[in-house]
């Protein structure tokens, strides 16, 4: 079914997350102008998995002027999608059905397996030619195995992990980080044009989530760091704000030190990213560099026993800055 293009830019509007609530309202965080909006003027693409982060990383693609087919296992988030116009499928074979290009954005590896070759998954409903885009962070061997899956039904695979969180998400502004055939990647350049502000080709398919799993080591680590070094001053009776203040500009500053130092200040532990996601991550960068390349990441490794303490204390579904809440335990 065709859609028009449309802005979904009412600030009243309420609608359904992947968790049941309906509390978030459904806006235009994007100002980029009207080329944004007709930049997928004729994609069809499917989006199946409308969480934290693929909820408004579809509304955006639609907002672009994609023709939007949707799928997920929340009946409340379909039924809200439904409800702006945009045609939904009830299993991943239906949306894929129609599509040119068919973007996953699920919570883990498992997840991801489920919705490609579980029974009614994308390879059930994909035609010939169809891209499929998987922009979760996968464990590596597994993209290759799902990679060689989706060829032999006769498609082609890229893994395009993000980062930016739901803020990056929201207003297009993720940095994707790309794994594919040269001429893949350049089919879907534009999709990711819409999602992202920095879109990096790093090579061949698995590539994407090589680069992924540097990236979420280097955050579970910092925010350690972070923790580490606010929860020290605090004791000592400095005042977070005015340390934070005195570290940027110098070494020190850096996107986490500015964004969750400001949440571990604040105590907004509302989730960008999961304790549970980052957890989750570290241990499938532990077992690709462990397991595959022999290599040992004592750092890393620590990271995740830490942010396995914070899962024991009731606290991961909150926001990963809740790390800071190990060293407030007696």
């Amino acid at each position: 079914m065709l859609w028009p293009s449309r802005q979904i830019a009412c600030p009243q509007a309420s609608w359904a997350c992947a968790h049941g609530c309906f509390d978030q309202p459904v806006v235009d965080h994007r100002q980029k102008g009207t080329a944004v909006m007709t930049a997928l003027s004729g994609e069809n693409i499917a989006f199946i998995g409308l969480g934290l982060m693929g909820r408004p990383m579809a509304l955006n693609l639609e907002k672009a002027g994609a023709i939007l087919t949707v799928n997920t296992r929340n009946p409340e988030t379909l039924n809200a999608f439904e409800d702006l116009g945009i045609a939904t499928a009830g299993t991943p074979a239906d949306a894929a059905a129609e599509a040119d290009i068919v973007i996953i954005c699920v919570a883990n590896t498992v997840a991801l397996e489920n919705v490609l070759l579980g029974e009614d998954g994308i390879i059930d409903g994909m035609e010939e030619g169809t891209i499929v885009v998987d922009m979760g962070t996968t464990a590596v061997d597994a993209t290759r195995r799902f990679a060689d899956a989706v060829e032999e039904a006769g498609g082609s695979w890229i893994d395009a992990p993000v980062s930016g969180g739901t803020h990056g998400a929201e207003n297009g502004t993720l940095s994707i980080m790309v794994g594919a055939d040269k001429e893949d990647f350049e089919r879907a350049r534009r999709v990711f044009d819409v999602l992202g502000a920095r879109v990096t080709h790093v090579g061949d398919v698995s590539s994407g989530q090589i680069a992924k799993a540097a990236n979420q080591m280097i955050v579970g680590i910092t925010i350690g760091a972070v923790a580490e070094a606010f929860s020290m001053a605090d004791e000592a009776g400095v005042d977070l704000a005015k340390l934070r203040s005195a570290l940027t500009g110098g070494f020190a500053d850096f996107a986490i030190l500015q964004k969750h130092g400001e949440r571990m200040i604040e105590r907004n532990f509302e989730p960008g990213g999961k304790v549970v996601t980052q957890r989750k991550d570290l241990y499938q960068a532990l077992e690709f560099s462990e397991g595959e390349l022999g290599l040992e990441l004592p750092f890393s490794r620590l990271a995740m026993e830490l942010y396995d303490e914070v899962i024991a204390m009731g606290d991961g579904d909150l926001d990963h800055s809740a790390l800071i809440k190990v060293y407030e335990e007696d």
